[in-house]
């Protein structure tokens, strides 16, 4: 396989920041294809990618996906599954973006179709590659926190406006609301620090309408390694609590702020430029007991990272960067979630 031929479908937010400059800044890959019919998104794609078609329908796309060799999706979440296993059923690689799908069953069935078309499949966990989450994977790694405890992460920011109209309405159903949004990140991430874990707790709310979309959500965690996680993701939070915060046996590390990539790269940063995913050391965070705690630089974050590995499964026989058994693992716990609140 020479250069991977890759069409993306859809150029909101997900499309134009974690994809498109992450694909056309790396040499195994060419952009070659653009699904979307907003016209502003058009004018966008034929600014920044003269050599990228533009496809008004995915229908257009189906039509010529001879000429491809991978798809991304990146749409609303209750049209992962559909557009992943037609792109899968015609032959072509998939990276679908997170929430993986709506349901567990989806899920299960796609990963199935994958293997039984030998297709590669994966899902786009970029927050894997967080500067300040491989600073906490480091510092366990190392042992330098001793044996860890608890795990405190967040997500938070204040957004009191809804500017999607699907964000606004989408329930649990169709894959809308704050769980299915950031869930999958800060579940991901638990899971990939301290191992299979069952949800203890869960607690649900929407403050911008009674009957909307959840845009509060606690969860309690309990891994089989021992580790307790408490989880919280809200866009209605005026205050952000630390970002992570982790105790252990020997030390503790806490650290505030938000990963710097994706400012950056909306921002016009793009991902081969000199200081790409280097944070300030103003932000950096601090390890220690409360007297004697001291900054500790963060690592560079390194989305660039998921394109470089997905490049080595298609051409190089690697492994995918995401296993989609993982992101449904974190799914079923969304699931439960769901399930606890309603019961």
């Amino acid at each position: 396989m020479g250069e991977i031929r890759t069409a993306l479908i859809g150029f909101g937010l997900g499309g134009r920041v974690f994809h498109a400059p992450f694909v056309n800044s790396n040499p195994r890959y060419v952009l070659n294809g653009v699904v979307t019919s907003n016209d502003d998104r058009i004018a966008q794609v034929e600014e920044r990618y003269p050599n990228a078609r533009i496809f008004r329908t995915v229908d257009d796309l189906w039509g010529k996906i001879g000429d491809f060799d991978l798809v991304i999706v990146s749409t609303p979440p209750s049209s992962h599954t559909q557009l992943a296993e037609q792109a899968l059923r015609l032959g072509v690689a998939v990276v679908v973006d997170k929430p993986f799908v709506v349901s567990a069953a989806d899920g299960e069935r796609l990963i199935n179709l994958a293997r039984e078309e030998d297709k590669l499949l994966t899902v786009f966990q970029n927050r894997r590659w967080d500067g300040d989450f491989l600073t906490v994977r480091k510092l366990l790694e190392e042992g330098r926190l001793g044996t860890v405890r608890r795990f405190e992460s967040r997500m938070e920011t204040y957004k009191p406006l809804v500017t999607k109209p699907w964000k606004a309405s989408a329930g649990p159903a169709e894959g809308g609301g704050i769980l299915f949004d950031l869930g999958p990140h800060l579940i991901d991430q638990a899971l990939q620090l301290f191992g299979d874990a069952e949800l203890v707790h869960a607690e649900r709310a929407a403050h911008r309408e009674q009957e909307g979309p959840d845009d509060d959500v606690f969860l309690a965690l309990r891994h089989a390694s021992g580790v307790i996680s408490h989880l919280w993701m809200n866009t209605l939070a005026p205050q952000a609590a630390p970002r992570f915060r982790v105790t252990g046996s020997a030390s503790a590390y806490t650290k505030w702020g938000t990963d710097v990539q994706e400012a950056a790269v909306d921002a016009g940063m793009l991902p081969t430029d000199p200081g790409y995913g280097v944070e300030d050391r103003l932000a950096w965070g601090l390890l220690g007991f409360d007297h004697e705690a001291t900054k500790l630089p963060t690592e560079k974050g390194n989305y660039p990272a998921f394109y470089d590995l997905l490049a080595s499964a298609l051409q190089d026989g690697g492994p995918v960067p995401v296993d989609p058994v993982d992101s449904l693992r974190a799914h079923r716990i969304i699931e439960k979630a769901h399930s606890l609140q309603a019961g």
